[in-house]
């Protein structure tokens, strides 16, 4: 039997919820972009003119990951998580994500 060691779940928690914080972003910064689409927020998204707002909308997701992810795998490292409760937290950010993109509910908060 080989020597098995009990390695904590601290980087894999900070990695999942790092993913559920930058869907987060992505819904709701794509909310509030289709909610005012002529705001000062909104033109502020075009960083790249060929690609249009997405690209302010998808460099603002992967920031968020990225940093959400260092932050949390320095926390984390080397501890043991509550992974079960990270898991609803990230599926839950990621529900929130995924409701940010989808039109119909753009059209039912911009009224």
């Amino acid at each position: 039997m080989a020597n098995e060691t009990n390695k904590p779940n601290g980087p894999v928690a900070a990695a999942l919820l790092a993913g559920g914080i930058g869907s987060a972003v992505l819904g709701l910064v794509t909310l509030i972009n289709e909610i005012n689409t002529t705001s000062a927020f909104s033109k502020s998204l075009v960083w790249v003119k060929t690609v249009g707002g997405l690209s302010g909308k998808s460099s603002y997701a992967i920031i968020a990951f990225l940093l959400a992810w260092a932050v949390l795998h320095f926390v984390w490292k080397g501890k043991e998580i509550k992974f079960n409760t990270i898991s609803i937290v990230a599926f839950v950010l990621l529900a929130v994500g995924l409701l940010g993109t989808f039109p119909p509910v753009w059209h039912l908060l911009a009224g």
